[in-house]
């Protein structure tokens, strides 16, 4: 048997002519023993002249139709369906060309006349021996090649495709794997069979798998969800199978796959959510043909705003960043991908350069903008607060000033969970933005309505002209730069350690496209002064976290790959707020949407503690910049920080109190 196997492995091909030859033979058989049943004579007489005459003749014609059908050129172990169609077709068209010929010769009164009867079983027994050699062929060569080390394999997704992933999936691998069930979550599949092997609901796998043995479950469906997924894949991790997705279904079909292809299940995929149904329409009326702003464009947030405006056909597309190697690569995307978008203008530019920001807002005049730009590192910018201050709050009043002066119609701050009641400087400075822009909104509505009420000249309508101020708060995203998930990817293929900070910590999570969505979608939906929160699924613990792409790697938490915990980092806490104490929330239009009732504050004293905090952070001043926010924001509460000790040292008389009471 290994001497059998050894000469398979060598990819050992019959020649075709052999092939040829050996059909012929059978034919020569079958047309023989057909005339010994019909004839019921003995061998000797067989052998008669009429008798040879009727073996040459079905032989030739046989072989005018091997020809023409190309019977010879398949490979009999890998013979299939289609296989036996083209021996079946060659061998009934002989039978049909035989008939019209003996009719022909019967009516001229010739001599070759085959008797129905023998050129019926003559079929038959052709047709039996030459599909059966083929199959029996086949069989050998698969229980010979799965003799050593086979591995089971269960496909998720049966339809239409299974058969053929199947086949595909055990020729490829020279029948190293073996497809012993389908799962599939269509009532109608389960029960049934495809190439014997059966299909079963998952709940119906969980029961029996225990004996199988099973080595490799593959993701042959397209569009599951993330919680189907999430089951199978942690049922899978208990078992220790191994997980793949199979990607582009038409390349294996078409015969183009290979094992390269299965993909290890990225952490992604089991993260996300379920599709948020964005009003695409709103956000069209609101960008199409007008003028679009996104700073911070080359960052992760900022690019795929800039992607999903670019599809809305603006009238211009303004892409700010400092980041020129960045701005460049999406500027090519974007043209390349979208290019629809014609007019794209890159502007290289340090948002808390008012000089700056002024030419670019003098000389493109955006009518929407929407600020992305932000230093987001949490322990980064707690070793940093002046320069967290200088670009997060400079930055952001810079924008939001000149906003107004040019008569923006909208402007939407990207914030985060994080500044609510914050526990580290890059959190404070982001409530701080949000406190600022929302008290500049409300002093220009209240402008524009007393100018409106009294008939004094300024705006025409408040509805027209004034800037509406928004702000959209999410949390973590899958896949940004500098977050977790990329840097437990680097320390896995690495070997190890995965570095947790605490085994309690759990953070929110949604993907890119989605949260620029649903920023995309406030942007639309915002009358101006509101804090948008965005239903941010259930919180993500991160030690399960990293056990779960440990697994998906192909290892063992604890044994293959260690997990090391290495303290909360400066300013971290271990769950992020959806709310702080002050605030409430009120549903919108859309379920995942939600606007949240935040305090208001009176511009002129924000205007002027902010300057201060700003003043300070132009000193590089860091412990005055963290005691004015502190002072700003009441709830700011430092958190595994050196900056803990001015909380202990504040007394409330020194606090200020921005908020009306009324």
């Amino acid at each position: 048997m290994r001497r059998i196997r050894h000469y398979l492995l060598k990819n050992h091909i019959a020649p075709k002519w052999t092939v040829f030859i050996f059909d012929n033979l059978i034919g020569s058989f079958a047309v023989l023993f057909a005339i010994f049943l019909v004839d019921k004579t003995e061998f000797k007489a067989i052998l008669s002249p009429e008798t040879l005459t009727i073996v040459v003749v079905t032989v030739l014609t046989n072989t005018l139709f091997f020809y023409f059908f190309k019977t010879y050129e398949g490979i009999i172990r890998f013979s299939g369906f289609a296989e036996v169609i083209r021996v079946t077709g060659a061998l009934i068209s002989s039978f049909f060309c035989l008939v019209t010929v003996g009719i022909i010769s019967s009516v001229l009164g010739g001599s070759i006349v085959i008797p129905p009867t023998i050129l019926i079983i003559n079929l038959a027994i052709s047709s039996f021996l030459m599909v059966g050699y083929r199959l029996v062929v086949k069989g050998v060569y698969k229980n010979t090649m799965l003799a050593d080390n086979v591995v089971n394999v269960i496909l998720y997704g049966g339809g239409e495709y299974g058969s053929r992933l199947k086949q595909m999936l055990e020729q490829v691998s020279n029948h190293k794997y073996r497809v012993i069930a389908f799962v599939d979550d269509e009532i109608n599949y389960v029960g049934k069979a495809i190439d014997n092997v059966r299909i079963f609901s998952f709940p119906q796998v969980r029961d029996v798998i225990g004996g199988w043995e099973v080595g490799l479950l593959i993701f042959a469906k397209e569009h599951l969800s993330a919680e189907v997924k999430n089951e199978i894949v942690d049922f899978c991790h208990e078992k220790n199978i191994e997980v793949r997705n199979l990607p582009a279904i038409d390349d294996w079909i078409n015969g183009t796959g290979n094992l390269s292809q299965l993909e290890k299940i990225n952490i992604e995929e089991l993260l996300g959510r379920k599709p948020i149904t964005i009003q695409n329409r709103k956000v069209e009326d609101l960008v199409s043909k007008k003028s679009v702003l996104v700073t911070g464009a080359a960052g992760s947030i900022g690019s795929e705003i800039a992607r999903q405006i670019a599809m809305t056909n603006p009238s211009l597309l303004i892409l700010c960043d400092q980041n020129e190697s960045g701005l460049y690569d999406l500027e090519y995307h974007i043209k390349t991908e979208i290019p629809t978008c014609e007019n794209i203008v890159v502007y290289i530019g340090d948002v808390r350069d008012e000089g700056s920001m002024e030419v670019l807002f003098d000389r493109f005049r955006p009518t929407l903008v929407y600020h992305a730009a932000a230093y987001k590192h949490v322990p980064m910018m707690e070793a940093h607060p002046s320069e967290a201050v200088r670009n997060n709050v400079l930055g952001t009043k810079v924008l939001a000033d000149l906003s107004v002066e040019f008569g923006i119609e909208r402007f939407l701050l990207i914030s985060t969970d994080k500044a609510i009641n914050p526990t580290n400087v890059m959190g404070a400075t982001k409530r701080v933005s949000e406190i600022y822009v929302q008290a500049l909104g409300n002093r220009e509505n209240k402008v524009v309505h007393i100018n409106h009420q009294f008939g004094k000249e300024g705006r025409k309508s408040s509805d027209e002209h004034t800037t509406r101020f928004i702000t959209a708060r999410f949390g973590n995203v899958l896949g940004s730069n500098g977050s977790v998930i990329p840097r437990f990817k680097e320390q896995i293929s690495k070997g190890g350690p995965v570095t947790v900070t605490h085994p309690d910590i759990i953070r929110f999570f949604m993907t890119i496209p989605e949260a620029c969505s649903l920023v995309l979608e406030a942007s639309a939906m915002g009358k101006g002064g509101e804090v948008f929160l965005f239903d941010m699924g259930a919180p993500v613990k991160i030690i399960d976290l990293a056990k779960k792409m440990i697994r998906l790697a192909g290892y063992t938490p604890g044994k293959e790959i260690q997990i090391h915990f290495s303290g909360l980092r400066p300013g971290e806490k271990l769950y992020e707020e959806l709310l702080n104490n002050q605030e409430e929330v009120v549903p919108t239009h859309h379920k995942k949407i939600l606007i949240t009732k935040v305090a208001e504050y009176d511009f002129y004293k924000v205007n002027k503690s902010i300057d201060t905090l700003i003043d300070f952070a132009l000193q590089n001043s860091d412990y005055d910049v963290v005691k004015q926010m502190k002072r700003i924001i009441p709830e700011y509460i430092s958190n595994n920080s050196v900056y803990q000790a001015i909380d202990r040292d504040k007394s409330e008389q020194e606090l200020l109190q921005l908020r009306h009471t009324s």
